[in-house]
């Protein structure tokens, strides 16, 4: 994004300690068994939006700080082939929050588009059914699977996250048409195997999660620090606070819990420096192999889970001859 050396791998930031992340509250509706995106409300106190994730409907929740549903809302005319990630911010012209929810889980890098949805915020929390605008997508350079969305809260420009070994940030069009597919463009590297991201409140920094770590950027995509994540079963999503001191994040699974993780001052600090002339870039960056921080704990890690996602296959491909 703006200021990106290109074909220049990203120095390594220094990984954080745990700070003491705390549990915020844990979903206690039934029906959120696969909550995949999270995001709290733009416009009300103590309100989080939650989705599910695959082979799920068009649905998205209200919950309370307590953990229960306020409302549910139905998505008119929308599908949920893949539901992976949802944004939440304020529209700067009216005021009024605006969701988006991602519908660009790829397990197969097959789908020749992708869509997202856009609904203004429900004015009140009661269950109904809502209209949305829908957008497809497409990659320039080919299908992929991703599971994260940020939406820039200045410019309302929307950028969607690769899953993958080697992940990449894409931007979309400054203006998204509902009527003709809009291409994303590679712009940034990104952590291997993201599952959600999200752009800070004031627009002075963005976070990628992964199943190890989440990563702090500013808007041009230098990298701030790595800030270590609670131990979690499936770690799906990432988004900040309101006043964006802290980090939020959740699992997939029933009565899965959501935790508060603090972003240490100096780090915020180190955002804000560059807040003034830091502005999202949408040329397409040169071919690179990204190297993002990783460890040799990271790397080890998932050369493990590749190897046991690889014998888990073979073992179902056999039984099912």
């Amino acid at each position: 994004m703006g200021g990106l050396a290109l074909g220049c791998a990203l120095p390594a930031a220094p990984a954080l300690a745990d700070e003491g992340p705390q549990k915020v509250f844990t979903f206690k509706d039934p029906r959120i068994t696969e909550s995949s995106g999270l995001a709290p409300s733009p416009t009300r106190d103590g309100v989080y939006y939650t989705h599910n994730d695959s082979s799920a409907a068009p649905v998205f929740y209200a919950v309370g700080s307590d953990g229960r549903t306020k409302a549910t809302f139905r998505l008119r005319g929308a599908e949920a082939r893949d539901w992976e990630a949802m944004a939440a911010v304020k529209d700067p012209a009216t005021g009024r929050g605006v969701l988006w929810f991602a519908d660009i889980g790829d397990n197969q890098d097959s789908w020749p588009d992708v869509s997202v949805y856009r609904v203004d915020e429900p004015e009140t929390l009661r269950d109904a059914t809502l209209t949305a605008t829908r957008y497809r997508l497409r990659y320039a350079d080919g299908p992929r699977n991703a599971e994260g969305i940020m939406v820039h809260p200045g410019t309302g420009r929307l950028y969607v996250v690769s899953k993958q070994f080697a992940g990449s940030v894409y931007a979309a069009p400054k203006k998204l048409r509902a009527d003709r597919t809009n291409v994303l463009r590679r712009v940034a590297a990104a952590p291997i195997m993201a599952t959600d991201a999200a752009y800070a409140p004031d627009g002075s920094s963005y976070v990628v999660r992964t199943y190890i770590s989440a990563t702090l950027y500013r808007p041009s995509g230098e990298m701030i620090a790595r800030v270590s994540m609670p131990e979690l079963k499936q770690a799906e999503s990432i988004a900040y606070t309101r006043d964006g001191r802290y980090l939020l994040t959740g699992s997939e699974g029933a009565n899965s819990p959501v935790y508060r993780v603090p972003i240490p001052a100096r780090d915020r600090q180190a955002k804000a420096v560059r807040t003034v002339t830091a502005t999202p870039s949408t040329r397409p960056v040169a071919k690179q192999t990204p190297r993002e921080g990783l460890s040799g704990r990271d790397v080890l890690v998932w050369l493990a889970a590749a190897a046991g996602a690889t014998g888990m296959i073979t073992f179902l491909a056999r039984r099912t001859r």
